[in-house]
């Protein structure tokens, strides 16, 4: 088990070794955010794990405050120059760690890597918010990608004043044979 130091260590130093700061944040959260999948695997800071394994919305694990709001959201910067940012998952108003009893805006989905591109980036960041807030997106559910590009956890940050996020985590991933399947999903042919 990786000490507090080390662990917040190894989070700012794989965040920059895969530029996650400074291509989708400008500074790299203190915490390492647990995320474990169903089937068994979780995110390493920088592990490969397939779209298969990760098809399944995981359980996730911070250091909270319990009367304190979070948001929750995992994204992937390598969606490419037209798509920019594709957002997998968004959720507010998380009171303490209880995700279920937040407010959902973007439903999980899981990697969508698109044939031919190589590994892409996929990074959990959480927030500890002001106070509880009120969110103007469009909610999504999981059987529409219309509305999850051209996302910046950035500029939703600045948006509602969410300052640095609090904890963090990542993955890698390319393409395997069920992103057709959640390609149709989504809606995208």
């Amino acid at each position: 088990m990786l000490s507090v130091s080390a662990c917040k260590y190894n989070v700012k130093q794989a965040m920059e070794n895969k530029l996650i700061v400074p291509d989708l944040i400008p500074i790299a959260p203190k915490e390492m955010l647990q995320v474990y999948y169903p089937s068994a695997l979780k995110a390493e800071l920088g592990n490969e794990l397939t779209p298969t394994q990760v098809k399944e919305q995981p359980s996730v694990k911070w250091n909270a405050e319990p009367y304190s709001f979070y948001t929750l959201c995992l994204t992937d910067p390598d969606a490419g120059p037209k798509l920019k940012e594709f957002h997998h998952w968004l959720v507010g108003n998380i009171p303490g760690t209880e995700v279920s009893r937040g407010e959902t805006l973007t439903e999980y989905v899981g990697s969508a890597t698109p044939p031919k591109t190589g590994l892409h980036r996929y990074v959990f960041l959480v927030y500890k918010q002001p106070s509880r807030l009120v969110f103007t997106e469009q909610h999504i559910n999981n059987r529409t990608a219309e509305t999850r590009v051209k996302f910046s956890i950035h500029n939703f940050a600045k948006k509602y004043k969410l300052g640095t996020p609090v904890a963090g985590n990542f993955y890698l991933a390319q393409y395997d044979d069920y992103v057709p399947i959640l390609l149709h999903q989504l809606g995208v042919q």
